[in-house]
């Protein structure tokens, strides 16, 4: 696995700022994971960190947080973010499957469905071996996943809306979502029409998702000695059905 296969993916990203703005008031997943982490005095490593949405919380309420993600404009955003709150966390540069840190954690979380971005059963199996050497013993790993859902996947979605934005600019927006029931992958592109002083500029990005199946991902962390502790529907601990729109995933290192 390399950093290329990753970067390659990233186009949803290329703005820090925006994203950070889009998603920073989210605090569902903090609140679990909070909870979950309430007795722990060793590090915690959240991986695709991003901006540091949950990791500078987490800081803040005095927990040693490592925070990891492949993007470096996203890291850097954190970086900043977190001289602001005046928190000292440990952010790093490194690919999810290859990870190189100099501690073990009694829990990793990557939250964001980031794990949709491991694209192959190569790669989640690098993600999870990756994990799995620094655990501590009984060490958990958190995450979620969207929930394949197959009638939203069986058909092409295409959705066009015309709006104006905030620089009182008319925008017409494409977006399109078309999904490999081969591969299991997601993909979805977003074309975007902007008209200034009737000059039209068109801007394209694309992302690539996969999805894994509820007996699979079992499958998955048993052979990878994991012992899955819960399954939500939700991180408010809603229970797990075929409507629910996430899986989370609690599990132990065995």
């Amino acid at each position: 696995m390399t950093v290329d296969i990753f970067e390659s993916n990233l186009e949803k990203y290329a703005d820090p700022q925006k994203y950070d703005e889009l998603y920073n008031n989210y605090k569902e997943d903090l609140h679990f994971i909070m909870e979950c982490a309430e007795k722990l005095t060793t590090p915690i490593i959240e991986l695709a960190c991003g901006t540091g949405r949950v990791t500078i919380p987490m800081a803040e309420h005095g927990f040693s947080m490592y925070g990891v993600d492949i993007h470096e404009g996203m890291l850097d955003l954190a970086k900043q973010k977190a001289d602001l709150a005046n928190v000292n966390i440990h952010f790093s540069k490194q690919d999810c499957t290859q990870l190189d840190l100099p501690i073990k954690a009694s829990l990793i979380v990557m939250v964001g469905n980031s794990f949709q971005h491991f694209l192959t059963n190569e790669s989640q199996s690098d993600l999870l071996n990756s994990v799995r050497s620094h655990l501590l013993p009984n060490g958990e790993f958190i995450f979620d996943t969207r929930n394949p859902i197959l009638k939203d996947l069986a058909f092409v979605d295409e959705v066009e809306e015309t709006y104006t934005n905030h620089n009182d600019q008319v925008v017409t927006e494409i977006n399109r979502e078309e999904y490999n029931h081969e591969t299991q992958i997601l993909q979805c592109t977003t074309v975007q029409k902007v008209t200034v002083n009737h000059v039209r500029t068109t801007y394209k990005d694309s992302i690539s998702l996969r999805y894994t199946y509820p007996m699979e991902m079992r499958r998955l962390l048993s052979e990878h000695h994991f012992e899955l502790v819960s399954m939500y529907g939700s991180w408010k601990k809603e229970p797990f059905t075929k409507e629910s729109e996430s899986m989370i995933i609690r599990c132990r290192l065995l």
